[in-house]
């Protein structure tokens, strides 16, 4: 294992580096790592040679398993704290769970482009979110009935798994324009983090037809090298950019990475189109 990390010591150091900018990113702006870690490996992996359609799907499902242990972390300090909502997780869980399986499964079939046209798109989507609705009052007053929550918990197991975010990046905007509580929107949002990556991480392991091109280290879909590299690192330093949020404007911060991430989509859109 030491000569094969030592073989690929280029990627490894810059995998450790995503790792390392993921946790920051997730500690100073309380942003879900997958939406930081799928754009930065899709070009990481493209730098080492492998074709954007194959970079992208390696992306998604390794940034999957990078949330299992990442989300597990975090529904704990949640929990402790009672900001998981288990009633809204009981009725979710299945929809959810419906909605991952049928998503990771289209990833396993789908060309690469279009998970990078849809990535694209919901990241200019949470971008726009980032800088006009933070603090906006909501929109409703309250979650529509037991048939339009499964349509909710669906749509976000479903997207979600195809392009390798958790569950932050989409149910709490969705929560709170409902005049769900923000604290217990980001809280249960680990949890579905946990209920989406899992399975679709080992659909994509399991099930996934490892590129011709994929970089070194990649089973199924999984670049277990990147998971090796990016969780420890992302973990360590997840505290450190909470310590800098508290000595930072963090509001000003989260605008800045808004319109990053907006040029990202643009440019992941781009290399669709152009």
């Amino acid at each position: 294992m030491i000569e094969f990390f030592l073989n690929n010591i280029a990627t490894v150091l810059a995998l450790a580096t995503t790792g390392i900018f993921a946790g920051i990113l997730a500690g100073l702006l309380g942003v879900g790592g997958g939406i930081v870690i799928v754009p930065v490996l899709f070009f990481l992996f493209q730098g080492f040679g492998v074709s954007a359609e194959s970079a992208m799907l390696i992306a998604t499902a390794t940034s999957l398993a990078t949330i299992i242990p990442t989300s597990i972390s975090s529904i704990r300090s949640h929990q402790a704290k009672g900001n998981v909502d288990t009633d809204l997780l009981t009725h979710w869980a299945l929809f959810i769970l419906a909605g991952v399986l049928l998503g990771s499964w289209l990833v396993t079939r789908v060309d690469g482009a279009w998970l990078t046209l849809l990535f694209g798109v919901i990241a200019m989507l949470s971008a726009l979110n980032m800088l006009f609705r933070t603090g906006k009052s909501a929109l409703f007053q309250q979650l529509p009935g037991r048939g339009g929550q499964g349509v909710m918990a669906t749509s976000i197991g479903f997207f979600s798994s195809m392009v390798g975010i958790g569950g932050g990046t989409l149910s709490v905007p969705l929560l709170t324009l409902y005049n769900y509580p923000a604290h217990k929107a980001v809280g249960t949002a680990a949890a579905i983090g946990l209920i989406i990556s899992l399975p679709a991480a080992l659909t994509m392991l399991i099930i996934g037809d490892t590129p011709a091109d994929a970089p070194a280290g990649t089973f199924g879909l999984v670049n277990l090298i990147g998971f090796i590299c990016i969780v420890p690192l992302t973990v360590k330093f997840a505290p450190i950019g909470a310590s800098l949020a508290a000595k930072l404007d963090a509001a000003r911060l989260k605008k800045i990475f808004a319109l990053v991430l907006l040029i990202t989509g643009l440019r992941m859109l781009a290399q669709v189109f152009l």
